[in-house]
Order: structure tokens, then sequence, then C-alpha cells
């Protein structure tokens, strides 16, 4: 959905305070959404010892959270690309903040599953609506705003587990409804975007007249997305080998606390944080398909070495790994925006749908994998899913690629 040069002076400029102001206001809302959603996979070793759960009901919550998470966010963007609706973003915000409270309330494993369903909902809601501001608020630099809108939930998905560390696992399951401050706080952060979107709905509908320029047909097109779409996969499912069991993993195999192994998966958020902040300024620069080849296929090395090096090896490659996996993704939104324009709320919805769907399928699976071989068999089979990502041959350029 690029402007036009035409037409290019109707978007806010890059450097306007309204515009970095907006910009600045999803991405924190982004940290807030994602940091709610690092409470989860941070409890589990809490929950399975209260519970008595298996990993393949450890997996099964991740399932239950990104299942909702993913599956209603194509057709809300759809759905909004031709109906902007502002106040979803503030009505996902509610749906957040009724599912945090009651994790921290659940009594059942029925019940966590509900709260978990609740908080997704709240994140589909959010992404397409909120992507969709932070592009019209980006003054053409479509990379840089995708890439900070991104990093403001990777950096939300690095500090969830270092506060749940420090407030729920030394004090028990009430202290998540501490949480219910941060919705509270970007329930009123997305108000006030709300309304800056509403009042800029004249450029998103001069927008939504503009035609592909990329000159590629539509099967070409519909290729290109499948091809993204399994990049999206391998990355996706090497990622919830981390977020969902990188903590046990370190556990069994290095004998660290949970507070220990809650660090390093700390450090390993950060860097995707890092990596996902670089990647999209980097691909307005020298091209997005570029930066796809790299982040996928170029970690593969320290992916295959990772699950025969000792703890320090493996804290610092957990580090490269990150960084490296997490440069792909705004890219990968990013190209897919320009391979179809005048629907970014659905391709954002569909790119943050299949990474909540692929990552709550692998956590599942994983799981199960991991309850029958254990962890550290899990994570050798899944240090090849990076090769996937010699797939980034069939992309075609485009004239940002």
């Amino acid at each position: 959905m690029a402007i036009s040069n035409a037409r290019a002076g109707s978007a806010p400029s890059s450097s306007s305070p309204l515009a970095m102001r907006i910009i600045g206001g999803v991405a924190l809302a982004h940290l807030i959404n994602d940091l709610i959603q690092a409470v989860l996979p941070a409890i589990y070793p809490m929950l399975k010892a209260s519970y008595g759960l298996t990993f393949t009901q450890v997996g099964l919550i991740t399932l239950t959270f990104q299942l909702t998470a993913s599956l209603l966010q194509p057709w809300i963007g759809y759905h909004t690309d031709r109906h902007p609706k502002p106040w979803l973003l503030p009505a996902g915000s509610v749906c957040t903040l009724i599912g945090i409270v009651m994790v921290s309330m659940a009594g059942s494993f029925s019940m966590i599953l509900l709260a978990a369903a609740l908080i997704g909902i709240g994140s589909s809601t959010f992404h397409p609506e909120a992507s969709r501001v932070a592009r019209l608020a980006s003054g053409g630099r479509f990379g840089l705003a995708q890439s900070t809108f991104q990093v403001g939930g990777n950096a939300g998905s690095a500090f969830g587990p270092l506060l749940a560390a420090a407030i729920i696992i030394p004090h028990g399951q009430g202290n998540i409804a501490w949480f219910a401050l941060f919705a509270i706080l970007a329930l009123f952060v997305l108000y006030r975007i709300s309304r800056w979107y509403a009042e800029h709905l004249a450029l998103f509908k001069l927008k939504q007249g503009q035609a592909a320029t990329h000159g590629l047909s539509k099967s070409r097109v519909m290729s290109a997305l499948i091809v993204l779409g399994l990049l999206v996969f391998s990355k996706y499912f090497y990622m919830a080998s981390f977020t969902s069991y990188f903590t046990f993993y370190l556990m069994e195999k290095f004998d660290l606390s949970i507070a220990s192994s809650q660090l390093h998966l700390f450090l390993f958020l950060g860097a995707v944080a890092a990596g996902t902040f670089f990647g999209g300024p980097i691909g307005d620069r020298i091209g997005r398909k570029a930066v796809i080849w790299f982040s996928i296929l170029g970690v593969a090395p320290f992916t295959l070495a990772l699950p025969h090096v000792d703890l320090f090896w493996t804290a610092a490659l957990s580090v490269i790994i990150g960084f490296i996996l997490a440069s792909a993704f705004s890219a990968i939104v990013v190209y897919a925006q320009e391979l179809v324009p005048g629907n970014v709320g659905m391709i954002a919805g569909l790119f943050f749908g299949l990474m909540f769907g692929f990552g709550g399928i692998g956590a599942a699976l994983l799981g199960h994998l991991a309850d029958i071989y254990g962890v550290e068999y899990m994570y050798f089979l899944c240090s090849f899913l990076p090769l996937f990502g010699v797939l980034a041959v069939f992309l075609p350029r485009t004239k940002t690629s």
C-alpha cells in the first residue's frame, strides 16, 4: 500500500512530531500487549507444578491463546481495510484486561484456557489496526515504522519473563493481577490513538485506491505470499521452541533454577527486540529480500550448533540466533503489503495471525515431542528448521525489494 509520488505529500511527514508520537504510541501499546502475552509462557513452570500439567497441556495453553489470536486477525484486517474501526483498538485492550485478571484467579486448567483465549482475542483486534496506524504515520518510511511498531512487541516479550520472575514466581499466581495495570495504561494510550486515527480516515480512504505498481501477475503474487508463509512457518516454529520450552531446556540440561533460566530467556528475547528494530530500516536501504535471505537462512549455522554446546555458548548462540532471526519479520510484512497494496490490515492480520498460529501449533506439537523424546531431542530436531530459508530464492524482485 505504498503511496504514489504524486500523493506522497498527503502523508504525514516521517519527521513530524505528531507522526512520531503516534508511531511511538502504537509501539508502547504493542509492548504492553506482548508483555502481558509473555506472562503466560513465563509462568508455565509454576503452572505445571501447581496443577500437575504435562508438557502437552502446557502446549495446549499456548495453542488456545495463539489460535484465537491468529484465526481472527486476517478477517478483522480484511474487514477494516474496507470499513475502518478505530474503536477496535481500545476494545481489544478490554479483552486483554479481562483475560489477565482471569489468569490471576484461575483455579483450574479449563479456566486458564479460557483466560488465554481472551488474551488472544485482544491481540487479534489489536495487530491489524495498529499496524495500519503505524503505516499511516510513517511518512513513507514503511520499514522504519513497521520495525518500531514490532520492536515494541518484542521488547514486551522480553520484559514479560523478567517481570514474571520478579513479581509472580516468588509470590504466587495471584500477583499476576498487577499486570492489569499495564492493560489499563494500554487502554488509555489506544483510546488517544483511536481518536487520531478517526481524524485521519481521509488519508486512509485516499490510499485505498492505490493500484499495484510491481507489475507482477496475480499467480506470481500468490506464489510469493505462499513462500513468505512458509518462511514464517520455519521462523515461528523455531521461535516457539524458545518462548515455550527454553527455560525447561536450560533447567534439564544445565540444572539451572527457574529464575536463572528466565534471565537467559530475557537475553534471547532482548536480542529478538534488537534484531527487529534494525531489520526494518536496513530493509528500507538494501531491499527487503536481502534481509529475508540473511535472517532465515543465515541463522542456520548457529541453530545447528546450539544443541551441542555448553551453557556459555548456549547463552551466546541464543542471543545471536534471536537477533538474526528477528530481523526478517518487519521486512516480510512490508514486502507482502507492497505485493498487495490497499490491504494493509489484511496482510498485517494474515502474517501476525500466521505468526501466532504457527507458534501455537508449534508449541503444542513440540510439547508432545518433548513428552515422548525429551526437550533436548526436540531442540536437535528444531535446529534444522531455518534451512527453509532457501525458499527465499523464489521471491520476485519489486521496486523496493
